[in-house]
């Protein structure tokens, strides 16, 4: 069982949601370009075409999952703003900060989010 958050320990874990907000921002901002549809008809190898589609898909699995992660963040600046930053949305319990730490986007603490993951 993981004790309660500081309010040092919240305000430090906002800091870094905000700069990670920012970073993520400014990646999505720079990948635009790559996930942007590949002109067929551009006159290039069949070898290149499948090369830019592949490197398409890429970029928009990436930018797919930095704007998830900008949804979570999101939510967790809104959770601190609620007073309820720190706590498992599944089971109530509080998530250790060492995770928070590594991930302070995270809903779930360790536990629920083991059970959560499909072949666990």
């Amino acid at each position: 069982m993981s004790e309660e958050l500081s309010s040092r320990q919240v305000r430090d874990l906002e800091l870094l949601l905000q700069q990670l907000q920012q970073e993520l921002k400014r990646l999505l901002s720079t990948t635009e370009e790559g996930a942007r549809p590949v002109d067929l008809g551009q006159p290039i190898g069949r070898l290149s075409r499948m090369d830019a589609l592949q490197q398409q898909s890429m970029a928009k699995a990436s930018r797919r999952s930095h704007e998830i992660r900008l949804q979570q963040i999101a939510a967790a600046l809104n959770a601190i703003k609620e007073g309820e930053y720190g706590q498992c949305k599944e089971c109530g319990e509080p998530i250790g900060f060492g995770r928070l730490g590594a991930r302070p986007e995270t809903p779930f603490c360790v536990g629920c989010q083991g059970r959560r993951e499909p072949g666990r």
